[in-house]
C-alpha cells in the first residue's frame, strides 16, 4: 500500500510543481524543497492536498521543510497518522 501512496504523492508533485518541458528526474528520494522544486508556498498547498486526500490534520509543528523534502519523508510523516 505504501507504494500506492508514494505514487500518488509523486504524481501530484510532478503535475503541480514541474513546468511543462522540465526534464528534471523526480523520484521518491529527490530533494523537493532543498532541490528547489517545492517552495514554502507550494509546501502549504502540498500539505492541504495531503490533508484533504487522506482526511487528516497535519499540525504546523510537523509540517517542516525536512518532513516535506522528499516523497519518502512525506510517507514517513503520513505513517504517524496511520496512513500506509
Amino acid at each position: 500500500m505504501a507504494e500506492v501512496i508514494k505514487d500518488v504523492i509523486l504524481e501530484y508533485v510532478k503535475n503541480e510543481y514541474l513546468e511543462e518541458g522540465d526534464d528534471r528526474e523526480v523520484n521518491f528520494d529527490t530533494p523537493l524543497i532543498s532541490g528547489g522544486i517545492v517552495d514554502s508556498f507550494s509546501m502549504v498547498s502540498l500539505k492541504v492536498f495531503l490533508e484533504t486526500k487522506y482526511n487528516i490534520q497535519i499540525p504546523d509543528s510537523k509540517a517542516t521543510p525536512e518532513a516535506f523534502d522528499s516523497v519518502n519523508n512525506i510517507v514517513v510523516l503520513l505513517k504517524e497518522f496511520n496512513i500506509e
